[in-house]
């Protein structure tokens, strides 16, 4: 298949450096470079396990939350505009 890539600067000069150092063609080397990425990928599970510990704070001490006016009134005082 042809097709055309817009590749950045470092990752064409890290390609270069690779078809210097191997002496293989710049067709191969990419090839290469997209299987073994793409190999990376495939094996991946998405993103990573993140967990967090929850505890019990106890009651609010404003009141209830779901009344933005009512904290702001008992936090700031009547006039907390």
């Amino acid at each position: 298949m042809r097709t055309t890539l817009t590749l950045d600067k470092d990752v064409a000069a890290r390609l270069e450096q690779t078809v210097n150092k191997r002496r293989l063609p710049f067709k191969t080397v990419v090839n290469d470079a997209l299987r073994a990425g793409l190999s990376l990928i495939d094996k991946s599970t998405g993103s990573p396990a993140f967990r967090t510990t929850g505890f019990d704070l106890g009651p609010s001490l404003v009141g209830s939350l779901d009344d933005v006016h009512g904290v702001l009134a008992r936090v700031e005082g009547e006039e907390h505009r």
